[in-house]
């Protein structure tokens, strides 16, 4: 069951993206006291959404002069990988909150995303995602001066609970893809409590009704609109980079959970004839590998960051081949970070034993967490465009998955 939102700990509110890390590790130690019993309960984690909405952690990504911490991407992921250690549900949700964000900063104009930023900062508005363009059941009919979605959307994230949502819907007559940003009070729109999923329990990615919803043209991102432009093309690389970072973060945390079993409860094998568990050879060389694998997907994804925020910097100058450059960076580090995190999460059990395999533990979530993330989509296609650059030098073809 989640916790009343007054056993909350207080924090003070975050006023640099530097005070923002530290805030993030302080929350979440909070968030992985009940991440556990959270896992087994499923449903919204309303009060660790609200001790962010307090933290002023929403709007980490948004910028000063807009009353924002004014952090890179580098710096919001590090907060985002920060809470999937403790919490991959909550960072899920957090993480999509400033997905949505930049998804109207890249396909929209400043005037459109300037005030909605602004006013997500001044009054803590949580983003949520109805976007899913692979789910075409939503359609869009065209009025004057307007236009109304009809329809549902599934994998949903962050949408209960949220203020303002991000949605996408197929043209009528043209098939083209529409995507609006909308107050998710909005009439006609229905948010389902449907996610019932083996991991990613708190993450409310279940479905949205779409019931004659009017879209005011102001709100259609249609300028550039959704991958027309190098730049505009880099939203589903954040979308990839965000989910790297959130496997990175379970595995750390599992890595952590692992060691502290291992030193406190986990009982030496009789065949290895040591007194301690920390003195079996056969365990210090399975966390010889956790580490070296935890070092190698750090090293990879922190290079993706770093490589995603200087593609935003070039602005319109950013050239085909530079945004292919980032995307060849985080697909490598996305497909190492699935394996040694799915590797990881499973293996752990090798050097917690028997006992830890306790229900009431639930360290199995690492493994449920990652399994049902990583099949986002299908890490087989991540390493054939990986494999077309290798051989070939071709750059994967820019849609919402590459």
């Amino acid at each position: 069951m989640n916790l009343p939102h007054h056993l909350l700990a207080p924090s003070p509110s975050a006023s640099t993206p530097a005070s923002a890390l530290l805030l993030a590790q302080q929350l979440a130690a909070q968030f992985a006291a009940t991440a556990a019993e959270r896992d087994h309960a499923g449903g919204t984690p309303k009060a660790e959404r609200d001790a962010i909405r307090a933290s002023g952690l929403l709007g980490l990504s948004i910028a000063s002069e807009l009353g924002g911490l004014g952090a890179n991407w580098q710096q919001t992921l590090l907060v985002v990988r920060e809470f999937a250690k403790a919490d991959s549900s909550v960072a899920h949700v957090f993480a999509f909150h400033h997905l949505m964000l930049a998804t109207v900063e890249l396909f929209g104009q400043p005037e459109q995303w300037q005030p909605w930023h602004e006013i997500t900062t001044r009054q803590n508005w949580f983003w949520g995602n109805a976007l899913n363009p692979l789910d075409e059941r939503t359609v869009c009919k065209r009025f004057d001066g307007w236009q109304e979605f009809s329809g549902q959307k599934s994998f949903c994230s962050g949408a209960l609970d949220s203020q303002m949502l991000v949605v996408s819907a197929r043209q009528q007559h043209s098939g083209q893809l529409v995507v609006a940003a909308i107050p998710t009070g909005r009439s006609g729109i229905s948010v389902q409590q449907d996610w019932n999923n083996i991991g990613q329990r708190q993450t409310d990615s279940g479905s949205v009704n779409f019931e004659k919803v009017r879209i005011e043209n102001n709100e259609v991102l249609a300028n550039p609109g959704p991958l027309t432009t190098p730049r505009s093309c880099l939203r589903p690389l954040l979308a990839q980079l965000i989910l790297t970072n959130i496997y990175l973060g379970i595995a750390e945390g599992a890595f952590e959970e692992a060691r502290h079993y291992t030193l406190h409860e986990a009982r030496p094998w009789r065949a290895a004839q040591v007194d301690h568990t920390h003195e079996d050879p056969y365990i210090l060389g399975h966390y010889g590998e956790f580490w070296v694998g935890l070092e190698s997907v750090r090293a990879l994804t922190d290079r993706a960051g770093n490589s995603m925020v200087a593609a935003l910097a070039r602005g319109e100058a950013l050239t085909q081949e530079e945004r292919g450059e980032v995307a060849m960076h985080i697909a490598a580090a996305k497909v190492a970070a699935t394996r040694m995190g799915l590797n990881l999460a499973c293996q752990m059990f090798e050097v917690t034993g028997a006992r830890a395999t306790h229900a009431g533990l639930r360290l199995d979530r690492h493994w449920r967490n990652l399994r049902t993330h990583t099949l986002h989509d299908p890490v087989d296609y991540k390493l054939k465009e990986l494999g077309e650059w290798a051989l070939i030098r071709n750059y994967p073809t820019p849609t919402f998955y590459s």
